[in-house]
């Protein structure tokens, strides 16, 4: 079972509230394989109300993760914070096909929400990472520099210089 202090024991809790607290790193997400951070830094909060009949889970999280621009592969941090839900009811079988209500056997005791929150991380993480030095013109790179290089000319020159052969198909519009 993977992360077991990602465990949460509910069989001799009270119904009512509960609050646990994680605090997720960079070894978090290695145990799932998954190497696209060069580290994280992230607090996750659960808060579950036990019921007579299911289990309701909210999940918040707060933090931020090392990554590398996709565009200079310069390493950053980028902020993240999510939110998430999860319904667990008591059935014959365990069935987690379902992304937002898990059923876990009758005589179950404890939940395992790891990969719940694996998944919730990980999609909170933006597709396209930019290093926010770019956007604001302070992040100095080589790989930046290179790319000013190679850039089209004419987008750098003057771009109000018309070149005259287009002068001749606006004839054609005014020659019916």
């Amino acid at each position: 079972m993977k992360q077991k202090e990602f465990t949460i024991p509910f069989s001799g809790l009270k119904q009512e509230k509960h609050n646990f607290e994680f605090k997720v790193g960079k070894k978090f997400f290695e145990s799932f394989g998954y190497d696209e951070f060069n580290d994280a830094d992230i607090e996750l909060e659960v808060f579950l109300n036990k019921t007579s009949t299911m289990l309701e889970l909210e999940f918040e999280s707060n933090g931020t993760v090392n990554v590398d621009c996709d565009i200079t592969s310069e390493p950053y941090e980028q902020e993240i914070a999510s939110r998430m839900e999860l319904v667990v009811k008591f059935g014959d079988e365990y069935n987690d096909e379902d992304d937002e209500i898990l059923i876990v056997p009758h005589n179950s005791h404890q939940i395992n929400i790891a990969q719940y929150v694996y998944e919730m991380l990980v999609l909170a993480v933006p597709q396209k990472r930019i290093h926010p030095g770019i956007a604001g013109g302070t992040l100095k790179s080589r790989a930046l520099d290179r790319l000013e290089e190679l850039q089209p000319k004419e987008t750098r020159e003057n771009k109000d210089e018309i070149d005259p052969r287009w002068d001749k198909l606006k004839n054609l519009l005014t020659d019916k």
